[in-house]
């Protein structure tokens, strides 16, 4: 439940009534995280265009019911039980074998995947933890040791596309690659479970900003080189 005030189905009008309708339940129920954008419907409509194009594109090649496993495994290591529940939901769904989604969720829950996966879905599940806990520690070789796992860079890039979505993280691609030597340290005991981590992410998503711009799903707009212009562009999108 937000804390701010929210604008239920009953209530909505206009552009947000209109987004309402596309996302829906029955009895026209609507999410709460959902509802936390009812102010400000331009921000429901970028949050519903990011969550469409990282989960559920139809040109991602890693199955749908993983990459919402991911999102179940990053929301147990946030402590965040909304998406945790949600994620578990959208992966139950697109499993459509409960016996089989339960085993996942206890295993990720656990902080142990490997109870659940192998092989290649094995290692983009590590990376995203590491993602999550280590940014700053990890290095080259964890993109290298996915290649050698049998996923393609598109599908790391896809890895760290979610984290962007579910952490608010935006990091470079290398940056991306960073989260290894904590969660190794985690792993081995050298860092007691129930510790808190402070990690620098250093190298931000505009240092790569070629890569940026072939993964944005929002048009390009040009601005003058100058501040004032930028923040007018800026702030003129939040209106």
């Amino acid at each position: 439940m937000s804390w701010i005030d929210t604008v239920d189905y009953d209530e909505s009008e206009g552009e947000l009534r209109q987004l309402y309708e596309r996302i829906k339940g029955p009895d026209n129920n609507v999410d709460n995280i959902m509802l936390a954008h009812s102010l400000r419907p331009h921000t429901m409509q970028g949050h519903m265009t990011l969550y469409k194009y990282v989960l559920h594109h139809p040109r991602n090649s890693l199955p749908k019911a993983y990459l919402e496993a991911i999102g179940v495994y990053v929301s147990s290591l946030n402590s965040c039980a909304y998406c945790l529940e949600h994620h578990f939901a959208g992966m139950a769904r697109l499993l459509g074998n409960t016996e089989r989604a339960d085993s996942i969720r206890r295993a990720l829950e656990n902080g142990r995947p490997e109870d659940a996966f192998d092989g290649a879905e094995l290692a983009g599940l590590n990376y995203a933890s590491k993602l999550t806990l280590t940014a700053d520690q990890l290095v080259e070789e964890d993109i290298e040791a996915l290649r050698q796992a049998g996923l393609d860079d598109g599908e790391i890039l896809a890895t760290q596309k979610l984290l962007a979505e579910k952490e608010g993280i935006f990091c470079e691609p290398a940056s991306a690659v960073a989260i290894s030597g904590a969660l190794k340290d985690l792993k081995s005991g050298r860092i007691p479970a129930g510790s808190t981590i402070v990690c620098t992410l250093t190298g931000h998503g505009l240092k790569d900003s070629d890569a940026a711009i072939a993964q944005s799903t929002a048009p390009v707009v040009s601005v003058k080189a100058d501040r004032d212009a930028v923040r007018d562009a800026i702030t003129g999108d939040l209106d």
